[in-house]
């Protein structure tokens, strides 16, 4: 994930360095099934029950694994969360553990009946996707209504306080939407908003045609620095996040030279410590059946399951070839990210990508958008 208010905010201040945990971020998809059918959905989750995933009480045992092992970040998914009876009880005791706890959610099933539920767990974070204005948006996802049921639920969330945000995966077939978006974070006082690249994972490999096209994608990341800058300079500051393509912080420092070229030296530094992609070592995903997964985007891929092996076990373990070569730095990249100037700021971009499209999980990332130019010295 590129902060990219973070970044924005070290052009006018000093911003202390982060110190990385040695334990990942855990996203833990708890339950498959999903009231709505997204076209570019990373599990490929529809509205069924689906065989073989944790009871209560394996969920319980797990995370306390976890927070030995030392994650202090969970972030709980689904398919759709709100589904499983007891997200309630799991997401106190993720609270009462000490953990950061995410809901990441469609925001269909947040109503009148369970918003003091969902407020009482003390979430410290609740997102929303939204993948466009109305029509795009209920075309994307399924479901007519859909994009009126999320908003309304993300006024929910915010009228308890909650900390709240918009996410919106870009495509080309939405993308002509982003300002539109902007417009409704604003109108509806929401404090953050994050951008995901599509990935070809579930139904978004199927969908991959749609992938926005580099120009796109320039257009889109450039709005997104603009706008963040915006609500800066203003005093009002917002979080802007993107995600599942790390060419955006060389896309940043590319900017930064252009408009602030005396902060470039500082933006350097901190795009280096930020380090680019950390999956399978600052990021991990365990899926509905408690497959261990180097991020969300490698369903296709576990490295262990929970129910047979502790998370921390399946994490430590070194000798899994995939693993090591994400851990590795720099990482055995192949093509342009090989020839990259910029290896040690993006790490080597999406695997996934590489992989789905080539087959060799180390060619070169096709979602970079990033000209010849721009990955020279």
């Amino acid at each position: 994930m590129f902060r990219i208010s973070r970044f924005i905010a070290a052009l006018h201040s000093p911003v202390a360095a982060t110190r990385a945990s040695k334990a990942p971020v855990v996203i833990w998809n708890l339950i498959r099934r999903c009231n709505l059918h997204c076209s570019h959905c990373y599990s490929a989750s529809t509205n069924k029950d689906f065989p073989g995933e944790l009871s209560y009480e394996q969920a319980c045992s797990v995370m306390d694994d976890l927070h030995q092992f030392g994650v202090r970040a969970l972030i709980l998914s689904g398919g759709e969360p709100l589904l499983r009876r007891d997200i309630y009880d799991l997401g106190r005791r993720a609270k009462t553990l000490g953990m950061y706890v995410g809901l990441s959610s469609n925001g269909t099933l947040i109503t009148e009946q369970n918003i003091d539920q969902i407020a009482d767990c003390g979430f410290d974070y609740v997102g929303i996707s939204l993948d466009g204005l109305q029509a795009r948006h209920d075309r994307i996802r399924g479901e007519n209504g859909a994009y009126a049921a999320s908003l309304h639920g993300l006024r929910l969330c915010r009228e308890k306080h909650l900390k709240v945000g918009l996410r919106f995966t870009l495509t080309q077939e939405n993308a002509a939407d982003l300002n539109g978006l902007l417009a409704v974070m604003d109108q509806e006082q929401i404090d953050r908003f994050y951008l995901s690249h599509l990935n070809y994972a579930g139904r978004g490999l199927s969908n991959r045609a749609l992938a926005s096209h580099h120009a796109v994608t320039r257009r889109a990341m450039e709005q997104l620095f603009t706008t963040c800058m915006t609500y800066q300079k203003a005093g009002k500051p917002k979080e802007f996040t993107s995600g599942n393509n790390d060419a955006d912080g060389v896309f940043f420092l590319h900017w930064v030279r252009r408009h602030y070229p005396d902060q470039a030296k500082k933006i350097l530094t901190m795009l280096r410590q930020w380090g680019g992609n950390s999956s399978g070592q600052g990021i991990a995903n365990i899926d509905n059946r408690g497959n261990v997964h180097p991020d969300t985007m490698w369903w296709h891929y576990s490295l262990g399951n929970v129910l047979k092996q502790p998370f921390s076990e399946i994490w430590s373990n070194n000798q899994d070839p995939l693993l090591a070569g994400l851990r590795q730095r720099p990482r055995p990249v192949q093509g342009r990210c090989a020839r990259c100037a910029y290896l040690d700021i993006c790490n080597g971009n999406t695997r996934t990508r590489a992989e789905k499209s080539t087959g060799n999980v180390w060619a070169e990332d096709p979602g970079c958008y990033l000209n010849n130019r721009e990955i020279t010295a």
